[in-house]
């Protein structure tokens, strides 16, 4: 019984054991299935964010692509800078235009400009100098209804006017916004209707902020037609005695046509008529026409022959572009000089026939440079807007590495000092270079470009030879036993004489330096020289140079220099000049008043030009930089309206024309500085 017993015990203890010991096995396989399960869902779950992670690279990629390929702006990048404002109409009331909300209104909205162009004084810039009258009541019209008719019997004449009137109707194609089309993003239809009201065979419509352009519209005027009459002068060359006079006459016949004549004494005047009669013309986002008086006259000449603008092309290099952007912008404000500096020590991006080497050794790169031909062109596009191109090779100071290369070509040292440190010693600012005034090579290069640079200007009375800031410590290394004072003053006579001989043995009549104290010398003959005075205006060198005869054209760097009031770009030195000028700086400044001068040295003022030295300007900041405040000197110069105001202290009425005449220069692409905040230009008067 007993071993019974313990045979079952034995076998009871076995079979507990291995059940124990199979339920073991089944908890140990079950952890490792666990486990394994656990790997392959890390495992995938580790793929499956790879991927993800990838893709995601992918997809910042793709949408930092679609993102560079977007315009910047959230507007297409051909829309129209001026965007439509339907939701006001304005009123005049005591001369101003009063804004009032049109939200869902039926009755006729007012524009802005049509409100501004007749209410108040007439708005064009810069004011005329004599008599006008415009009617109240005003016409439309579209470009396409605008003909010329030229009456002169002076054939070159007729050719230029037919040139100037061309660019004159580009200009009043793209105020009407004819080439523009508005976003995509921002339909004024939907997409389906718009392709159901358009034919097969029609062209699509150019579409801006719910306007339609494209299509002919049918203003109350069946046609414009402008009539230019130069009789007196067939002279196209330009001169200082050139007669800018014109006047400009409008009439509406038949109630339907308008008739415009414009006359002029010379194709000069005629030039300054079309861009009055730009002016009396004005676009209506209402009817999205272009809109002129039913009845006008301006009568109108300048009160100074010489209104110029200087352009740096050497700190910074600009393009032909920007160049001829710039003229349209002078054309229109009727400044009739641009002064291209074309070269200093920063470089020389001028590619001479004679001495390509000047911008081999000179120029910042290949692609910064002016050939023959851009020069060229720049001067005749200048000319179809009246404005003539003053070029300037700066000698005997700001010569730098473009003229470097003498010894190779067996033509001794071109050019002293190059390079030369401490540069604060031996120039004004980086790098230094002084042109050597005792080798007869350094002349012949002079001439050589002056010859070319004639050649692609044409026939001049005004020429300028640089002349400023020589630091005669650098000369006095190599010239110690020498009058320095007396070697400045043979190297610009010797200048003299050799632009004689590249202008056909005929010297300009106004030949051009910058003002310094060597002007004082009295060495240059007051008959041939004219000084630009860049100087303080309360400085005495202004007196000076008139009472020792010469004629003068001032640029005073605390009013009409434009580069000022940006601060150092230096560690050493002063480097820049402060504070900045406003345009009421620009507009308020008459010397010739603060200097209390009589008749006779009146006479010797020939005019003023703004300046724009680029050391912290390139092509990116050009048109907010030059404008509107170039314009302010246009007027000033134009017109030079009387002022008794307090200083910095502008009339409003002088505020709306310049803003509006700020929003022109915006029409034509230029892209002008604004004023004041935008509510100021929809309340004239209010914020002044």
């Amino acid at each position: 019984m007993m071993d019974s017993f313990g045979r079952f015990w034995s076998l009871s203890s076995a079979a507990l054991r291995t059940r124990c010991g199979l339920r073991y096995l089944y908890k140990m396989s079950l952890a490792v299935s666990l486990r394994r399960a656990l790997l392959v869902l890390l495992s995938g779950a580790i793929f499956i964010l790879t991927v993800l992670y990838w893709n995601q690279g992918a997809t910042k990629a793709q949408a930092y692509n679609e993102a560079l390929e977007r315009p910047h702006s959230h507007r297409d990048a051909n829309a129209f800078p001026i965007p439509v404002e339907k939701s006001w109409t304005y009123k005049c009331e005591n001369e101003r235009c009063m804004r009032v909300g049109h939200h869902g209104k039926s009755a006729k909205r007012v524009s802005f400009i049509s409100c501004s162009m007749t209410c108040g004084d007439i708005n064009i810039w810069p004011h005329p100098t004599h008599k006008f009258v415009l009617s109240s009541q005003t016409h439309s019209f579209s470009v396409e209804d605008v003909q010329l008719q030229v009456d002169t019997s002076h054939r070159e004449v007729r050719k230029q006017l037919q040139l100037a009137f061309d660019w004159f109707l580009k200009d009043l194609r793209q105020i009407q916004r004819l080439d523009y089309v508005a976003s995509s993003s921002e339909p004024t239809v939907s997409e389906s209707s718009s392709k159901a009201r358009r034919h097969a065979d029609e062209e699509p419509a150019a579409t801006l902020f719910g306007a339609t352009f494209g299509v002919k519209q049918a203003g109350d005027l069946t046609s414009v037609q402008v009539k230019i009459s130069v009789h007196k002068s067939g002279d196209l060359n330009f001169s200082l005695d050139n007669d800018e006079t014109y006047q400009v006459t409008s009439n509406t016949a038949d109630g339907h046509r308008l008739q415009v004549e414009i006359t002029a004494n010379s194709y000069f005047g005629a030039r300054h008529g079309l861009s009055t009669l730009q002016q009396l013309i004005w676009f209506d986002d209402e009817d999205r026409l272009l809109h002129t008086y039913a009845n006008s006259k301006v009568k109108d000449a300048p009160k100074f022959r010489y209104r110029g603008l200087m352009l740096d092309t050497s700190r910074h290099f600009f393009s032909v572009e920007a160049i001829k952007r710039t003229i349209v912008g002078m054309g229109l404000a009727k400044l009739n000089r641009f002064h291209w500096h074309l070269t200093d020590a920063q470089s020389f991006p001028y590619i001479s026939r004679y001495y390509p080497e000047l911008a081999e050794h000179g120029a910042y790169s290949e692609s910064e440079t002016y050939t023959e031909l851009d020069v060229r062109e720049v001067a005749e596009f200048a000319k179809i807007y009246g404005v003539q191109v003053i070029t300037e090779i700066d000698a005997p100071a700001h010569a730098g590495n473009g003229w470097d290369w003498g010894p190779k070509r067996g033509m001794g040292e071109l050019a002293m000092c190059i390079n030369q440190q401490p540069w604060s010693f031996y120039c004004g600012e980086p790098p230094c270079g002084q042109l050597n005034p005792k080798n007869n090579h350094t002349y012949l290069i002079l001439q050589r470009l002056y010859e070319e640079l004639l050649q692609h200007t044409g026939p001049t009375d005004f020429f300028h030879l640089g002349g400023d800031e020589v630091n005669l410590d650098c000369w006095a290394q190599y010239f110690n036993d020498t009058d320095l004072r007396g070697l400045w003053c043979d190297f610009m006579l010797q200048a003299m004489a050799r632009l004689k001989l590249a202008n056909n043995g005929v010297a300009p009549k106004y030949v051009a330096v910058w003002s310094s104290a060597l002007t004082n010398t009295k060495c240059l003959p007051n008959s041939q020289f004219a000084v630009q005075v860049w100087g303080g205006s309360t400085w005495q060198e202004n007196y000076d140079l008139l009472d020792n005869g010469y004629n003068v054209i001032f640029s005073h760097v605390d009013a009409w220099y434009l580069d000022c009031g940006f601060g150092s770009w230096r560690a050493t030195g002063d480097a820049a000049c402060a504070p900045y000028r406003t345009w009421q700086n620009v507009y308020k400044h008459r010397p010739w008043e603060r200097m209390r001068l009589d008749k006779k040295r009146r006479k010797q003022v020939l005019g003023g030009e703004v300046c724009m030295w680029t050391e912290q300007v390139d092509e990116n900041q050009l048109d907010n930089r030059l404008w509107p405040r170039s314009a302010a000197l246009a007027e000033r110069l134009w017109s030079d309206p009387s002022d008794d105001h307090d200083m910095d202290i502008v009339p409003p009425d002088v505020f709306r024309r310049i803003s509006l005449f700020r929003n022109r220069l915006v029409e034509l692409g230029i892209r002008a500085e604004a004023l004041f905040p935008k509510y100021c230009a929809q309340n004239p008067g209010e914020c002044i």
